[in-house]
């Protein structure tokens, strides 16, 4: 049976950083990845996770130089990003937040990235498999170490002394793998079944008059569409292509939506909750119909995505887990819970998780991984599950109150465009606001966020 030093499961993000960081500290890597095609590669590569935006400060956190990324990669510098109410909207041109790339953020080439993430990973001496998957993955906990035997899907196995799940939101292999050490009773599927823990997010690649493409721009529009952390999206690519999608929760019905007429992207016709497709025909319409014909005018670009233009992918909704590092196993990214629905992805939280699981598992010291990745992104990761909280049951007319509140506080800031690090000036809606997140934040304080910890799983 061949063995490795470091086996990873899965290829995105987390599973390519890992690998380059396992690879260049000494260890004999392998990276499986099954692989799926896409219009936008000649190659197999790793599914899509999110619509491939990234914030200034996500650079830092990925602990990337933002000048080494190849220009092919970045399809389009930002400027800032506008979040629409039904009634009301927010323009903000900068995060608030100190960062080392010098503006807004960019849009980029999924694909391409995670090209270069392999190409760095096989020059620091790693194996990247494509297109071989893993069946299963059994533990065998011995005196002198953790073996662990993955069975491939060519039918060959392989074992090694270390692994790093890295299977993103579907968890294929995560769930089975940790519930080696889990007590009677207890199951991670609990906390990270995918039906229950994801949304699902869809994207239609769409060519834009030149005078209605949003240039340098984020657009989300909040309170159009039911379910939590439920919003459709613009966002800018290269020429006047942009992408357009959503995010919503997985089986969501409208028996479960309150007051569906007040949503602006459902119908009094619909006899359930709309398909992506519809959905993004609704917006479009909404927003561009009265100046153009939505149908001929912002024709879908079918070379484009996974498939004629469109990419639909699982996205993780849920809050992250620790790993069994006593068990030589380390999980990253998404497989984790570390992305988040709220921020449409995390491909920036995927890297830096993946990077510190690959360098412990190559010098055999994961014991230190659980407390490693919560100082390194447990502050974002602790914004985005306090946001997603206070947010969790908005109605409509909900966003178009906090939009309020929230230009309200921009105003006060001499229009700067930022609304973190605020005091309590703004007036009584903002100091609520603040203070709501504020507790919140507490709640979560010292790794709370986790729903699964270290000292739970059972060796």
């Amino acid at each position: 049976m061949e063995r490795v030093d470091v086996a990873i499961v899965g290829g995105g993000p987390a599973g390519a950083s890992a690998a380059e960081q396992a690879a260049a500290h000494g260890a004999e890597t392998v990276c499986l990845e099954q692989g799926v095609p896409r219009e936008d590669r000649t190659e197999l590569g790793p599914d899509s996770t999110d619509a491939a935006g990234m914030l200034d400060y996500w650079v830092d956190i990925m602990d990337e130089d933002y000048r080494d990324i190849p220009d092919d990669v970045i399809l389009q510098e930002l400027g800032g990003t506008d979040f629409v109410g039904p009634t009301t909207r927010v323009e903000l041109d900068t995060t608030g937040m100190e960062a080392s790339y010098p503006g807004f953020g960019f849009t980029f080439h999924r694909a391409r990235m995670d090209d270069w993430l392999y190409e760095r990973a096989r020059d620091a001496g790693a194996e990247i498999r494509v297109g071989t998957s893993v069946s299963t993955l059994e533990t065998d906990l011995q005196a002198s170490g953790p073996t662990h035997t993955l069975a491939l899907s060519n039918g060959d196995e392989l074992a090694a002394d270390r692994v790093v799940l890295a299977d993103g939101p579907q968890r294929r292999i995560t769930l089975d793998a940790l519930d080696q050490f889990t007590p009677p009773g207890r199951s991670v599927a609990d906390a990270l079944s995918p039906p229950a823990a994801n949304h699902i997010a869809y994207q239609e690649y769409r060519e834009f008059p030149a005078d209605a493409f949003p240039d340098d721009r984020l657009l989300f529009w909040w309170g159009w569409m039911p379910g939590e952390t439920a919003y459709p999206w613009v966002f800018p690519n290269d020429g006047t292509v942009a992408r357009v999608g959503l995010t919503m929760p997985i089986g969501m019905t409208l028996d479960d939506v309150e007051y569906p007429e007040t949503y602006r992207l459902l119908r009094p016709t619909d006899d359930g909750i709309p398909s992506g497709s519809t959905y993004i025909e609704r917006l479009l319409d909404a927003v561009y119909g009265d100046e153009y014909d939505v149908e001929t005018d912002f024709p879908r670009v079918e070379d484009r995505g996974k498939s004629k233009g469109t990419e639909t992918y699982p996205i993780s909704s849920t809050r992250p887990i620790d790993s069994p590092v006593e068990a030589g196993i380390a999980v990253a990214g998404g497989a984790m819970g570390t992305t988040s629905a709220f921020h449409e992805g995390g491909y920036h939280v995927a890297v830096r998780t993946g990077k510190i699981a690959g360098r412990l598992a190559a010098v055999d010291r994961l014991e230190s991984y659980n407390d490693l990745w919560k100082r390194a992104v447990g502050d974002e990761i602790c914004r985005n599950v306090s946001f997603a909280d206070i947010v969790a049951d908005y109605r409509p007319d909900d966003w178009d109150r906090v939009f309020d509140v929230a230009n309200g506080m921009l105003g006060s800031d001499g229009g700067n465009g930022s609304l973190l690090a605020r005091g309590y000036s703004a007036g009584i809606g903002a100091s609520k606001l603040l203070l709501a997140y504020k507790r919140r934040k507490f709640r979560y304080r010292n790794g709370g966020y986790v729903q699964f910890r270290e000292d739970e799983y059972v060796y």
